[in-house]
């Protein structure tokens, strides 16, 4: 046992190596300069950024889209994802590269394909004032619901493709064993599914929200600058103002917040798996 403890180890070094030295290391020093200022180590770069009335708009903004995109990609990929299960091996098949075929197309075509739809002159407005419902196109681009929509698109195949992993793990028999007890669909999800395909749903949740509230081409995009998210203050802290403290800043609060949204996500399944 201690020997194949030691292969494994031996086996599991290079991996273990390249992470600390491509992500650890340059996180830790990132994380460091954040805390640092010439008179030491302190926290006044943090409270500087929480003042500001603008970074606490954009932070707030940030985590609200973050939210959103989660909590409406998990409504969707549930039902999505079990109508993949349910299917036939065909059109289990078609639907699955239904949602696979957008992640191969680069994220800034499928953002900018947005622009067609929402603009002044896109397909939208051009339905909405030949039907008589507006006199005048509608202002849908630089909005957070671009956005919201925007990153929704984005995100929302990996959420799915979690969640039909682990609905195939899900044993056949306890969707009809709780049918033949007497259960709701709504018991059935909240009481079988949710708690057993927990993990799917972590994993999901992690990955939409962390890409949402890191994303830059589409807030870029589809927001511009009426519609700030941290990212893209980020990058106007570094590449317009040259501003690498605070810059390092939003970057540390972008990981803090990624960290703790799995985490309560972990909690919050694991509460209702126990209840």
């Amino acid at each position: 046992m201690f020997a194949d403890r030691r292969i494994g180890l031996a086996l599991a070094a290079p991996a273990m190596l390249f992470v600390g030295l491509a992500f650890l290391l340059p996180v830790g020093i990132l994380l460091s300069e954040s805390l640092h200022a010439p008179s030491g180590w302190t926290l006044s770069r943090y409270i500087t950024f929480f003042t500001d009335p603008l970074s606490l708009e954009v932070t707030l903004r940030t985590l609200r889209l973050g939210i959103g995109v989660t909590i409406v990609s998990a409504i969707i990929g549930y039902v999505a994802a079990l109508a993949i299960v349910e299917a036939g091996p065909q059109t289990r098949g078609r639907m699955t590269a239904l949602f696979v075929l957008p992640m191969m197309i680069s994220p800034v075509a499928r953002t900018y394909a947005w622009i067609v739809l929402l603009g002044r002159t896109g397909l939208i407005n051009k339905a909405v004032v030949g039907l008589g419902l507006s006199d005048e196109p509608l202002r849908l681009l630089f909005t957070e619901t671009a956005v919201f929509i925007g990153l929704l698109q984005l995100f929302l195949p990996l959420m799915v493709l979690s969640l039909t992993s682990a609905l195939e793990n899900l044993p056949a028999d306890v969707i009809p064993a709780a049918r033949v007890l007497g259960a709701g669909w709504l018991t059935i999800f909240f009481r079988v599914i949710l708690p057993l395909t927990r993990e799917g749903l972590i994993v999901g949740g992690t990955l939409v929200f962390t890409g949402a509230v890191t994303a830059y081409i589409t807030p870029a995009v589809l927001g511009g600058a009426k519609v700030l998210m941290l990212e893209t203050l980020l990058y106007q802290r570094v590449s317009v103002a040259n501003d690498i403290a605070t810059a390092s800043v939003i970057a540390a609060i972008l990981i803090a917040m990624s960290i703790v949204t799995h985490s309560l996500i972990r909690r919050m399944t694991g509460m209702r798996r126990a209840a």
